[in-house]
């Protein structure tokens, strides 16, 4: 079935990545062939600007990127900001308030740069996943008082991120972030909960960066596998949930491919975007 797709936003983790967090050559090859037929293919992830990885990045053609869960929207040839959408500070700070309260690895996004309180890293083999500990360490920038990080920038926060070891804990505090009505939530695994500013998620960013560049919502594919990618999933002209997507995920697409350690966006792409069979 060929569908005039023109503009393709992958999630990163779960998605074009395997559980190794590598991509895979067939999966690395395609997306190029796409490109060089003229479809705008992009990363549409939760992790910050900083944590792009560079397995993306260097595939030739690969101009737009959206991070943060759709706060922030960029072109990355010519490192230009195209959209920020962050919450301000004083609700970024009412979020640190409330994570104070639970037993939580606490991140700040700030203009795509991850921050994390040194004291964090004595909690780093409790509470953050043993797969995503090399990213973790590798992408966030080690300050004393996330706090006066953002106070002193003055720039609000594209997004926080927790990280729980008590799902119990993580349970009380999406129930007590939901209850203010201030922020979108979403996780990108099952122990973290990912605050953005209300309304912003990963389908209004790429249905804007769309509208942007002149193709409609019909011509765009999207896709995913965590709570971070239903509302992205649900704005496409197509959303395609991974072979290993949770049930919401599912839910929420149109269609269904196969998993990420398999080449899944790999064969989405040949079978929507190429029309062929794979």
């Amino acid at each position: 079935m060929h569908m005039d797709i023109r503009l393709v936003g992958l999630d990163l983790d779960g998605t074009v990545f395997t559980d190794q967090k590598t991509i895979t050559p067939v999966t690395r090859a395609t997306i190029a062939r796409a490109i060089e037929r003229g479809v705008a293919v992009l990363p549409v992830t939760g992790r910050p600007r900083s944590g792009l990885p560079e397995e993306i990045l260097a595939i030739p053609g690969v101009r737009y990127a959206i991070t943060s869960n759709g706060a922030m929207c960029e072109d990355v040839v010519e490192n230009r900001v195209l959209v920020r959408l962050a919450m301000e500070e004083t609700v970024a700070l009412r979020a640190l308030r409330i994570a104070e309260k639970y037993d939580a690895v606490v991140d700040l996004y700030v203009d795509g740069q991850a921050y994390t309180d040194t004291r964090n890293m004595t909690r780093l083999d409790t509470h953050v996943p043993e797969s995503f500990r090399p990213y973790f360490l590798k992408t966030r920038k080690l300050v004393e008082d996330i706090r006066q990080v953002l106070c002193s920038q003055g720039r609000g926060a594209e997004k926080l991120n927790l990280l729980f070891a008590d799902m119990a804990q993580r349970a009380g505090a999406w129930r007590e972030f939901e209850q203010t009505g201030l922020f979108e939530l979403s996780g990108g695994i099952p122990t973290n909960i990912e605050l953005n500013a209300k309304d912003v998620d990963k389908g209004r960013a790429l249905l804007a960066l769309a509208e942007r560049l002149g193709f409609s919502r019909e011509q765009t594919m999207a896709c995913g596998d965590a709570s971070n990618d239903l509302a992205m999933l649900r704005a496409a002209g197509l959303g395609v949930a991974m072979g290993n997507a949770i049930p919401e995920a599912v839910a929420a697409a149109d269609v269904q491919t196969d998993t990420n350690n398999h080449d899944g966006v790999a064969k989405a792409i040949v079978r929507w975007v190429f029309g062929e069979e794979g």
